[in-house]
């Protein structure tokens, strides 16, 4: 009894610490993104201080989630510690309750959370920065760029019915793959010659065509001509588009398989998708393996006194994971490597390395 309602204990004051510094460093976002948002557009004609709190709000889930593991770390370490400076926890072991009894809420605490980030975090993270986007591009959108291919935005193509192609391109996408922002349209002939260029804003696929909102279109030695709403036939499918034009950190969790499959239907490469999938799988065990790095470094402290380079040591090696983990990253979303082990290897790696640290220290 005494050990469930410590582990209770313990897991409410980890509770409460993520909580604590997940808002914290949220807010700490929130500023630094809305000042800096500002800073950029402030002195444009249409910018608003309400235009600009939306902007931060909807993108800020998803500046939010790539601080998760460093939130769980500093948690991890802030409860360890503040329990060890009340002595709490060495009177728990000097009645004969080990070390793994009282770091089983900490994991328990880290896959919730690791389950929250994927199941609601990132579906909340991915539509609020396709918002956040929507409406800075069409903020944005009557700034248009004198060249086709002086940008980096990426392209596909699509045959058209007169033998050509349009060659598609937007600066982002929205609505799932379905809107395309700051959208230009290369018509081009049967020889391969540019016939002319469409810009529009906002381009939206409805079910047999491209729907183009204040489309203008542009030759060579020819005055732009403005063209209202313009149609283009199309019989692309949505599943293209995403694979082609959507990054897929903005591909919700749910949807990924799906992804996955319509990139393999369509003979393209599916590792960036298999990859974030295998991430986003991974980020419980890569929450845990945080706790036991927090873990190593916040026991020694208790037993063998304060040391800031010991904490500092631990800060370090919580940011070598993630480093080590995007890299790795890296690599299997390019194909070099397999993604299952491009993302499990560093945190099982991790993860046993703590393990291994922690029976040295505790059991000898």
């Amino acid at each position: 009894m005494l050990g469930r309602t410590l582990q209770l204990y313990i897991f409410k004051y980890m509770f409460k610490m993520t909580l604590y510094f997940f808002l914290g460093i949220g807010l700490l976002i929130f500023l630094i993104d809305f000042t800096e948002l500002s800073n950029r557009f402030g002195n444009l004609d249409g910018f608003s201080s309400s235009l600009g709190l939306y902007i931060t709000v909807m993108r800020l889930p998803f500046i939010l989630s790539v601080a998760i593991p460093f939130v769980v770390l500093a948690a991890t370490m802030t409860t360890l510690i503040q329990l060890n400076k009340k002595n709490e926890l060495v009177v728990a072991r000097s009645v004969g309750v080990s070390a793994w009894q009282f770091l089983l809420p900490l994991w328990l605490a880290a896959l919730l959370f690791g389950l929250f980030s994927i199941f609601v975090i990132n579906p909340i993270s991915a539509y609020g920065y396709s918002a956040a986007t929507e409406a800075e591009s069409t903020f944005r959108g009557q700034k248009r760029s004198s060249s086709p291919l002086d940008d980096n935005r990426p392209w596909l193509r699509q045959d058209s019915e007169n033998g050509g192609s349009f060659l598609i391109g937007s600066e982002s996408v929205s609505g799932n793959g379905v809107v395309l922002l700051n959208a230009v349209f290369l018509e081009i002939d049967e020889d391969g010659r540019i016939i002319r260029r469409l810009d529009a804003p906002r381009a939206r696929l409805a079910q047999d065509r491209w729907v183009l909102s204040d489309a203008i279109a542009s030759k060579v030695g020819q005055s732009n001509e403005d063209l209202g709403q313009f149609f283009v036939p199309t019989d692309i499918d949505p599943a293209v588009i995403r694979e082609a034009l959507v990054p897929p950190e903005l591909v919700p969790f749910l949807q990924l398989p799906e992804q996955i499959n319509a990139a393999k239907s369509f003979g393209v490469t599916s590792a960036p998708y298999r990859m974030q999938f295998q991430s986003l799988l991974s980020m419980p065990l890569l929450l845990i393996a945080m706790t036991l790095i927090g873990a190593t470094v916040s026991l020694k402290f208790a037993r063998f006194g304060q040391s800031e380079r010991m904490i500092l040591g631990g800060i370090i090696a919580g940011f070598m994971l993630y480093v080590i983990s995007e890299v790795t990253k890296s690599f299997g979303g390019a194909g070099i490597i397999s993604p299952i082990i491009a993302a499990w290897l560093p945190v099982a790696a991790s993860s046993m390395f703590g393990i291994a640290y922690l029976l040295h220290r505790e059991d000898g």
